[in-house]
């Protein structure tokens, strides 16, 4: 890729042109923007955005029309809505706040389509357990969600509103899940027209980014919509079906596309050093071929791939040892910065394990009603003790911060509390006594579990504890004879969340720290799923399907040479996307049962070069110990 001369970069100017070209009211033209990893993806969308804002503001607005913008996640909501300034004639949203501003309202047709699918859904259910074996655990879920179900359909005609949240996991009686909002929503709006007009006259330019991975019923909905209404809207989805990692998203789409439509290419890519170009364009090689050219200014960069036995190594030391050696062979000594490298592992629990917090995420995780709130760092039981005591015990040495907590929060020095006291001063006293023995508890004792913890708040009444540890507390107290810890309502999942709390305060509250440095995206750790879109200077990419014991994506079989299959091409994908996120250098890492083979399957798809592949840490590389 050398000799690239410096007009390239205009390469794509074009395409923003074509889309503009698209987006005329009177003459609407809808369009898919097949947009590569690194290729200035968002910016194509932005500068759409602003070209509307510019030329279309005045016309929209008499008529009382707006622009929707659909996102995959909520991070990318709210970089557009910063980007295009907060504008109100932009209405940008998560695909599920999109889909519940479609039926929110429709209480009386959301009642009989629960109805229906219900009734369907029971029936599926006890003929798959006629035909299983009884007394399996299987056999128990089944007979407990048929139980569910028909407390569902028994209690719909006592609803009278339906409501949902999209950053919730919508527990209550009245409340729709996430895949039901999903399917009312592309179910409606392909058959009540009314719905389609109501759309195409309030938002006639619907941009859907990251389409790839939007949810494919959603997806089917808008191109029905579009079908029905080509004269009055633009549908313009932006994406890359190579980076489609989701398991919801539209198989093939952008393939047979209606023949009106406009279909520009992004052939750039701004972020990647020109080796790593090259290597993205080989792992595509074997699936739509399409190829990017790095930008004219890119450097050569660096790649290597270090694999090690799956068993038999200290894993942790084998990552370091990594970097350690890849500051020699890079010549960039920031890969010893353990703060300076992105490390992209393939499950949660592997950067538990690493950062320490396993207990924490293993008591926690297999409650399927905290998991998402857990993993996005919302879960008020946790943040209890993330976002209040773990700030104030850093900052105990501030007075004027912990006196500002104190007088904000705490029930000693509330405005009634301080209005009953005799002495105010006295009152005040009191916190501060309250806080000491706290932070005193947690100098002495870096043991001290997430029990004794809240055990100690409770004695003082320094702060109001969550309902949740209150309850278990409680519980704790009575001893397990005075209440079997079932609910009526949900008694499977009431049981194991009991499980979860309690062994959740039995672990060590040092560990909260580490949690809260990864779910607020500040630790060296991501996961291969949650960095798309983002890019850092230097990437290791950890590849471990023991560990991860994940079943979607496997690393050995794409390294293995075998026959293509659905998780061949899915792992592939996300090989493709990890590796998109380097800006200087790339590192990867893979644990495998035969390393030799491997570098075999490498070497023969013509990915690396062979002085790229390492079985193990070269000999004279740097020592960590």
């Amino acid at each position: 890729m050398t000799g690239v001369p410096p007009d390239v970069d205009k390469l794509d100017a074009h395409v923003d042109e074509e889309i503009k070209k698209c987006l005329d009211l009177d003459n609407p033209k809808s369009f898919f923007l097949f947009a590569g990893a690194g290729s200035g993806k968002t910016s194509s969308l932005v500068t759409a955005l602003k070209h509307i804002q510019k030329t279309m503001r005045r016309r929209l607005q008499l008529r009382g029309k707006r622009v929707a913008v659909i996102t995959y996640t909520t991070a990318a909501r709210d970089e557009i809505i910063r980007r295009t300034e907060f504008d109100p004639m932009i209405a940008v949203s998560t695909i599920h706040s999109f889909a519940w501003s479609m039926i929110n309202g429709f209480n009386d047709d959301i009642r009989e389509w629960l109805r229906v699918k219900l009734k369907t859904d029971i029936l599926d259910l006890e003929t798959k357990e006629a035909k299983g074996r009884r007394g399996t655990k299987a056999s128990a879920e089944r007979l407990a969600d048929i139980a569910s179900k028909h407390r569902r359909l028994e209690r719909l005609d006592t609803i009278k509103r339906f409501v949902y949240s999209p950053d919730t996991d919508n527990r209550g009686r009245d409340a729709l899940n996430h895949a039901e909002v999903l399917q009312l929503a592309s179910t409606f709006m392909q058959s009540k027209p009314a719905l389609g007009q109501i759309l195409r006259d309030g938002y006639p330019i619907i941009f859907v980014d990251e389409s790839q991975d939007t949810n494919r019923h959603i997806v089917e909905a808008l191109f029905a919509f579009q079908d029905m209404h080509r004269e009055h809207v633009v549908l313009g989805l932006f994406g890359d079906m190579m980076q489609r990692i989701y398991g919801d998203g539209q198989p093939g789409l952008g393939e047979n596309l209606p023949s009106d439509w406009s279909t520009p290419v992004k052939k750039l890519n701004f972020r990647c050093p020109r080796r790593v170009v090259e290597l993205l364009n080989k792992i595509r090689e074997s699936t739509d071929k399409q190829v990017q050219i790095p930008r004219s200014t890119a450097v050569e960069g660096h790649v290597r791939i270090f694999v090690f036995p799956s068993e038999g190594k200290d894993k942790a030391e084998s990552e370091r040892a990594v970097s350690h050696c890849m500051a020699e062979l890079t010549g960039d000594f920031e890969w010893t910065n353990e703060d300076a490298v992105k490390t992209l592992i393939l499950e949660h629990r592997m950067a538990a394990l690493r950062m320490g917090f396993d207990d924490l995420l293993g008591a926690l995780y297999p409650v399927s009603q905290f998991r998402t709130a857990l993993l996005d760092g919302s879960l008020p039981l946790v943040n209890f003790f993330s976002n209040l005591i773990l700030p104030l015990w850093d900052r105990k040495d501030d007075k004027f911060a912990v006196a500002r907590i104190i007088r904000q929060i705490s029930p000693l020095a509330s405005a009634d509390a301080l209005k009953q006291a005799m002495d105010e001063s006295a009152q005040l006293a009191k916190a501060q006594a309250a806080v000491d023995a706290l932070t005193g508890l947690l100098d002495t004792d870096a043991a001290v579990t997430f029990r004794e913890v809240a055990q100690n708040i409770a004695a003082s009444d320094l702060f109001a504890l969550p309902d949740h540890i209150k309850v278990a507390l409680a519980w704790a107290g009575r001893g397990s004879d005075d209440d079997d810890g079932t609910d009526p309502e949900f008694p499977e999942e009431r049981s194991d969340r009991d499980k979860g709390i309690s062994d959740f305060l039995d672990v060590h509250f040092r560990q909260i720290r580490s949690y809260a440095q990864y779910v607020g995206r500040k630790a060296r750790f991501d996961t291969h799923q949650g960095v798309k879109g983002l890019e850092f200077p230097r990437v290791m990419v950890v590849m471990d399907d023991r560990e991860a014991r994940g079943f979607l994506f496997k690393y050995d079989k794409l390294f293995s040479g075998s026959a293509e299959d659905a998780t061949i091409a899915s792992t592939r994908r996300l090989f493709y996307v990890t590796c998109s996120r380097a800006e200087r250098s790339l590192a990867l890492v893979a644990y495998a049962d035969d390393p030799m083979s491997v570098k075999k399957f490498l070497l023969g798809n013509g990915w690396f070069k062979p002085d790229e592949i390492h079985i193990g840490v070269p000999q004279g590389s740097t020592s960590t110990n």
